[in-house]
């Protein structure tokens, strides 16, 4: 059954990753309800399918990955509907309990929403045409997809204060020597380098891709000593799978490993 949605394109790769492309050029992408739930059936559809290992969340067109929010959609709600709605929740809490690498493309500006959907990705890759910023003091607002909680654990309280009390952007070379961009490429050349680098974790042991990734996000929610245990757990329990024998026999062997993802 074909992937149909009015809000993303999706391109299933042979490789073992798919690229979700959010479709909404006529407003920079800006994210809204339907995009967000789109983006939640997704997921859904593919958590459990091992012929999807690892996603790419990449913009349409040539100037935004995504601009922020809807503001439209917004602009007339109460608090109370708000509230009831707890609006922006299901999407953002769903991409972030996703448990197989996603990597963030950024092909041009990620700003409000768009930095905070960048964010909730694992990896961001971004192009030398990205713009990053939460400008939603400008309309006397803040940030509300965990903006304000993200950015200051990746870029440090000082950079995070300057961001989203300005309300200004920053540019690709400073996202990546602020630690929140992991790479920069041209933007020629942005979706195949992250094709590329889907394509190298897709070739992994699906199993040790999670408790790899699930490592990596306790770093943030633990003390050292809590992490380095639960470390130690997950790494123990790799030893369960027939990919952990079929990795280090192939080591041995000096093949590449066939995983079985089992």
């Amino acid at each position: 059954m074909p992937d149909t949605y009015s809000t993303l394109l999706i391109e299933r790769h042979a490789d073992g990753y798919a690229v979700v492309t959010l479709n909404r050029p006529e407003s920079l992408n800006a994210l809204n309800s339907t995009l967000l739930g789109e983006l939640v059936a997704f997921l859904d559809t593919v958590e459990n399918d091992d012929s999807v290992r690892c996603l790419i969340i990449t913009g349409s067109g040539e100037k935004a990955f995504a601009a922020g929010a809807d503001i439209k959609e917004m602009a007339d709600q109460t608090y109370a509907e708000m509230y009831r709605s707890n609006f922006f929740s299901e999407g953002a809490d769903r991409l972030a309990r996703f448990r197989k690498p996603v990597i963030a493309a950024v092909n041009g500006f990620a700003l409000g929403g768009g930095c905070e959907l960048a964010m909730l990705c694992d990896i961001i890759i971004a192009s030398e045409k990205a713009k990053f910023g939460q400008p939603e003091i400008n309309l006397g607002v803040a940030p509300g997809i965990g903006g304000s909680q993200r950015l200051t654990r990746l870029v440090g309280k000082s950079k995070a204060m300057d961001l989203i009390l300005t309300g200004r952007t920053m540019d690709a070379q400073e996202a990546l020597a602020s630690n929140l961009a992991a790479r920069v490429y041209p933007h020629e050349t942005l979706l195949d380098e992250c094709r590329a680098m889907a394509s190298k974790m897709a070739s992994q042991s699906l199993l040790a891709l999670m408790a790899n990734k699930e490592m990596v996000n306790a770093a943030l929610e633990t003390t050292l000593t809590q992490g380095v245990q639960f470390e130690r757990r997950l790494f123990h329990s790799l030893f369960a799978f027939e990919d952990q024998k079929e990795g280090m026999r192939a080591f041995v062997e000096k093949r590449k490993p066939a995983f079985k993802h089992r």
